[in-house]
């Protein structure tokens, strides 16, 4: 059986994807642990995610 697609997760707006970039950043003394950096390369792929469904919303 083909897997299902799972359901959509709802999308934060980019401000609320860069606060915790930010806050990230700040909690990190900006030295980025291995887990503060997969961390951070998560956000940034949902920070685009939301740039990209705010863009396709004011279309």
């Amino acid at each position: 059986m083909p897997p299902t697609s799972s359901p959509a997760t709802p999308v934060r707006s980019p401000a609320a994807v860069n606060e915790d970039i930010r806050a990230l950043w700040e909690r990190s003394g900006r030295r980025l642990s291995p887990e503060d950096a997969a961390e951070y390369e998560r956000l940034l792929v949902e920070w685009a995610a939301a740039v990209r469904a705010d863009a396709v919303e004011a279309a």
